[in-house]
């Protein structure tokens, strides 16, 4: 089932900015994504010169589109692309040493821009007891005797020294099993929250903005850190989301639907594609460009296997309307 959300004025607003930015950029890039699947197409590669000829910035956008795309995993595609059409970007000899600054500069800031996102990585695992990557979950038996399942693309780090039992949630989501009968408390942190038990199961989830805890058997005590006379007790069947400065109303909650990853499944009901997309990117170990953001707001619904995420995206982005291009190097673009 699909629905059409439409957009809301601040979204209208920037996709207005971002053309006027750059008028053909959107262009270059739908040419590069089509010439990539047709590479050696006679008809296609004529509609690209036309394309090309009918207007100077055309090349420089496509030209730039190429370059900043030139990171390992774009590497083979971009070759197909020039061997397809004979692209050659027009160059002046009077700019070839500007030209040569400016391609120095984008290859610094493709380099610059790769070694950012793996600092934090390389941070992570430093301060983590247990890491998984994306696509895979782990389950870890603690030294009280609990166990904690960790969800693709998280870390915890332990902490159960001088009969301690403090674990702390780094990144993405953990399933607690937590042994009952001991006099010392379990604690968990999350980002924003604490949670305090003596037996049961819940999880905790961390996002950018909060943390959700649901509570799947037993009793917990969520807390703000930020503001500790601010908890809440939960009941089985329960969840409370914690931010930096408040912590929400408990609400009732499908845990078979929350918690189905823990059967290797991914459940949603009337979600925007986008959002469910962005629950996906955790479980796909490649990297994956919306270039047409209206098939963001289509909502769907499913119930879907995690073992092959690829066929889910590809399946969800058709049910929205979209196309979907894979590229080499686990690339998927979706239109």
């Amino acid at each position: 089932m699909t629905r059409d959300n439409p957009a809301g004025p601040e979204e209208r607003s920037s996709s207005k900015h971002d053309a006027d930015d750059d008028p053909f950029a959107a262009e270059a890039l739908d040419w590069f994504v089509r010439l990539q699947g047709a590479a050696g197409d006679p008809g296609t590669s004529r509609a690209f010169r036309a394309w090309l000829d009918g207007d100077p910035r055309r090349a420089a956008a496509f030209e730039k589109v190429t370059e900043v795309w030139g990171a390992p995993e774009f590497l083979q595609a971009t070759r197909n692309v020039a061997k397809a059409t004979g692209f050659v970007a027009p160059r002046k000899k009077s700019r070839r040493r500007s030209l040569g600054k400016k391609a120095a500069a984008i290859v610094s800031a493709v380099i610059v821009a790769f070694a950012l996102a793996k600092a934090p990585d390389l941070s992570l695992r430093l301060r983590a007891d247990y890491v998984t990557v994306a696509g895979e979950q782990r389950i870890v038996a603690l030294p009280d005797g609990s166990r904690v399942t960790l969800n693709t693309e998280s870390a915890v780090a332990l902490d159960f020294a001088n009969g301690q039992r403090n674990v702390r949630v780094l990144k993405g989501e953990a399933y607690f099993d937590v042994r009952a009968g001991l006099p010392i408390p379990f604690r968990v942190a999350g980002r924003f929250g604490d949670v305090e038990v003596k037996g049961t199961t819940f999880s905790v989830q961390l996002d950018d903005s909060q943390d959700n805890v649901v509570l799947s058997r037993g009793v917990v005590e969520v807390a703000n850190r930020a503001q500790p006379q601010e908890h809440a007790s939960l009941s089985p069947g329960e969840m409370v989301s914690v931010t930096a400065t408040s912590i929400s109303p408990v609400r009732q909650i499908d845990t078979e639907r929350s918690l189905a990853w823990l059967q290797g499944r991914i459940r949603f009901d009337d979600r925007p594609f986008g959002e469910v997309l962005n629950d996906l990117r955790r479980y796909y170990p490649g990297r994956i460009f919306v270039t047409n953001s209206a098939i963001e707001r289509v909502s769907v619904s499913g119930n879907y296997k995690l073992d092959q995420p690829l066929l889910v995206i590809q399946s969800l982005a058709e049910a929205a309307g979209g196309t979907v291009t894979t590229l080499p190097g686990g690339i998927i673009i979706l239109r």
